[in-house]
């Protein structure tokens, strides 16, 4: 019981902060704006991690490399601590620490799906009850790159069902099933 209490801490504390640092790297990378309650939050919760990498690491051709590192850095400090809390085996020489590290790619990868599984279906779901709300320039942003070359090859159903929406969650799900797993069980074959 505290064993499941110690990892939903762990997953809400880390979880958080490494949610909201990808996703600002996502909203600059897309150009998506930052002035809405969503960009307002991000920037809170991450200038404390960002703003001090920004003077090793600048942005440069429109990418934020501070942003970027610090998911990455916050990625691996969940694993460590759950390896630490937990006990779960890796060792810590070079090989298992490039093994981490290595995890560490392929979550942040995972998280980057589950991001965008999250942000297409609420922007579906926003689209429906309020097309024209505050999250509609921020939302539109983060999914029109993705949903675009879709609705050029499956139009919408009767000129209004848009099924561009459920076909990247449906990707995004199929990679998550079947590639995440194949890299994390590579990545235990090659280091552990």
């Amino acid at each position: 019981m505290f064993d499941a209490a110690l990892a939903y801490l762990i997953d809400v504390a880390f979880g958080l902060v490494t949610y909201a640092l990808l996703l600002r790297f996502v909203m600059q990378v897309l150009r998506a704006p930052f002035r809405n309650p969503v960009g307002q939050a991000v920037i809170a919760l991450t200038d404390w991690a960002v703003k001090p990498l920004r003077k090793v690491l600048p942005g440069l051709r429109g990418i934020d490399w501070a942003s970027l590192a610090a998911a990455y850095a916050c990625q691996v400090l969940w694993l460590v601590a759950y390896y630490a809390a937990f006990g779960t085996g890796v060792p810590w020489t070079a090989a298992g620490i490039a093994y981490v590290l290595l995890v560490a790619l392929v979550a942040l990868g995972k998280a980057a799906l589950w991001l965008l599984i999250v942000v297409v279906l609420v922007q579906a779901v926003l689209s429906w009850v309020a097309p024209d709300g505050p999250l509609a320039g921020v939302l539109n942003a983060l999914t029109f790159p993705f949903l675009r070359p879709i609705r050029r090859l499956v139009p919408p159903i009767g000129g209004t069902l848009d099924l561009s929406p459920l076909i990247v969650i449906v990707v995004a799900q199929l990679v998550l099933m079947t590639l995440v797993p194949w890299l994390e069980s590579a990545a235990m074959r090659l280091f552990v």
